[in-house]
């Protein structure tokens, strides 16, 4: 192991810069020395342009729009400190591409949240960092340690200095309301629950609401906002059923498409979000970023120091 006899570097590849040069900030060294350029016919070529010979490296990179690319970019950059040799080689993944194909729906079909943490594995990462994967049980998915960071104490912070009362956390779907339930617990506030159906993915029609919300200030929390289709329709029918106030809030703000006018044109107060995803030139008046990387930064110190991440939650 590495443990603090070993030098820290951090290294990123494309998919998030700003972020790096945060967490860089944060631990108060420089981003690592690295070449990324692309051949003729698209392939990624990396060039580690300082020693990282004994030394702990972690690589800031989520997988996120485009996935393949920059988890080509990753895979690449892992082989590229392997081979230089460095001691250990952590993986800083704020968002999990792929991490919504974690089971099979029906026959024939892939899973490719395992997959991608073969890939990892098999490319030398010794360690994987990530915050609020879409199913927990993808943490079993490697044979290698995973730090499963979580987003939910910096958006209950926000939301408690927001000041608002009559507050209800809501679950847009049955299969969050643990998630939405932490929120809850952390604001002291009751839970509700969206009740519907997916036809097809992207796609998601409102059936019921289950919970009071007249008279409240709702606050939807999920994982992630991808075409913003369900938000939207979540804090439509919370509306229709008397809630006062909408607000939104998730940890991955994927917003593909229209996503970013749909958010804008809906009845929602605000969508709160953090920085997992770069989301440069793509913010309006109703998105508010929150940055996790003094978050990821304490979690690489203790990483590297070999003490605990769990006690930065507790």
């Amino acid at each position: 192991m590495a443990g603090s006899g070993a030098d820290l570097q951090l290294f990123t590849g494309g998919a998030n810069v700003p972020l790096a040069v945060e967490v860089a900030e944060y631990l108060g060294i420089p981003v690592g020395g690295l070449e990324l350029k692309r051949f003729a016919d698209g392939e990624v070529r990396v060039m580690v342009t300082e020693s990282v010979r004994g030394h702990d490296c972690f690589v800031v990179q989520p997988t996120s729009r485009p996935v393949n690319e920059n988890l080509m970019e990753l895979l690449v950059i892992i082989d590229a400190l392997r081979r230089a040799s460095a001691r250990r080689i952590t993986a800083v993944v704020p968002y999990y591409g792929y991490a919504r194909q974690d089971r099979k729906f029906r026959g024939r079909e892939p899973i490719t949240a395992k997959l991608v943490a073969n890939l990892l594995t098999v490319a030398g990462v010794d360690r994987v960092v990530t915050m609020d994967l879409h199913a927990g049980q993808i943490q079993g998915f490697f044979d290698i340690p995973v730090d499963h960071l979580t987003a939910a104490p910096l958006l209950a912070g926000y939301f408690r200095q927001k000041g608002l009362e009559d507050i209800v956390v809501v679950s847009p779907d049955v299969g969050g309301v643990a998630r939405a339930r932490g929120l809850a617990e952390r604001l002291g506030a009751p839970l509700a629950i969206v009740d519907k159906r997916r036809p097809e993915p992207n796609v998601a029609e409102v059936m019921n609401v289950i919970g009071r919300v007249t008279g409240k200030v709702a606050i939807i929390m999920d994982d992630i906002v991808d075409t913003g289709g369900t938000l939207v329709e979540s804090a439509a029918a919370l509306r229709d059923r008397g809630a006062k106030a909408v607000y939104a809030c998730c940890t991955h703000a994927i917003l593909s498409g229209d996503g970013p006018r749909r958010i804008q044109e809906s009845v929602l107060e605000e969508l709160v979000i953090t920085n997992t995803i770069d989301q440069r030139g793509r913010l309006g008046p109703k998105l508010k970023v929150i940055s996790v990387a003094p978050l990821l930064g304490e979690a690489i110190r203790r990483i590297h120091s070999d003490l605990s991440v769990s006690e930065l939650f507790q």
